[in-house]
């Protein structure tokens, strides 16, 4: 009597099938409860504006010794070209979280050794930073009345912080770290680290355009960017793979 193979090979395959929806359903959790979590933790914070001013006044004393420019000469040269603020209203509100998990996606498809890097190394951050943004608000640049900065994002109407949804969980006096630039130059390293193409370090234009977006559109001081990079560098060598991702 003929023994048919077909119907294991199926059962195979379907078993398959489920242990990959699982594994993704799995991380999907993980990732996105993470980043609920720190978001509630965010929302949260003690708001304390006169602590929050400052603390940004003490970034800027730091920003003077250090002979950075001003953040309000960068947003006056950006606002003499109403394309380029446009833009950048655009992708602080659109790049940030869609990119990163577009990436992240990618690497779990193609490069699993270096999703697993990007996010640990995203995990140990953002969860550092939530710290700091519990403990130390900092008043953006856009809110303190003394720099006289234009929040461009509302008025450009498309600010995050004004939307009904979005800006209900967002806490605007977390502004040091910056996980914008932080999350760009995350997923630039592991990028970089994880291709073999020589087009792969043009991923280091992604968190040189979000610092400019998030100082020219007066979301976050020079310093906090800095803190940001920092953080996340320390991370990615905190969690750094034993072998090439």
């Amino acid at each position: 009597m003929a023994v048919s193979t077909v119907a294991p090979t199926t059962v195979e395959a379907s078993a398959s099938r489920r242990t990959v929806g699982v594994d993704v359903a799995r991380e999907l959790a993980q990732v996105l409860g993470a980043f609920l979590l720190y978001n509630l933790g965010r929302m949260l914070a003690a708001q304390d504006l006169g602590q929050a001013d400052a603390h940004a006044d003490l970034i800027l004393d730091a920003q003077r010794w250090l002979h950075l420019p001003t953040e309000a000469s960068l947003q006056v040269w950006a606002l003499g070209h109403d394309w380029l603020i446009d833009l950048a209203n655009r992708y602080y509100v659109s790049v940030h979280f869609p990119l990163t998990i577009a990436v992240l996606v990618w690497l779990y498809r193609y490069r699993r050794p270096a999703y697993h890097w990007a996010k640990r190394a995203l995990l140990a951050a953002t969860g550092a930073a939530l710290v700091f943004h519990v403990l130390v608000p900092v008043t953006p640049p856009r809110l303190l009345s003394s720099l006289g900065m234009v929040d461009t994002g509302h008025a450009g109407g498309i600010s995050i912080y004004h939307a009904p949804v979005l800006g209900s969980m967002s806490n605007e006096y977390a502004a040091m770290p910056s996980l914008h630039v932080g999350w760009a130059l995350l997923i630039a390293v592991v990028l970089i680290a994880a291709s073999r193409t020589p087009w792969r370090w043009l991923w280091l234009l992604h968190p040189l355009a979000t610092l400019f977006v998030v100082v020219s559109t007066a979301n976050h001081y020079w310093l906090d960017g800095l803190a940001g990079s920092v953080l996340v560098l320390g991370a990615l060598w905190l969690t750094r793979p034993r072998v090439r991702p």
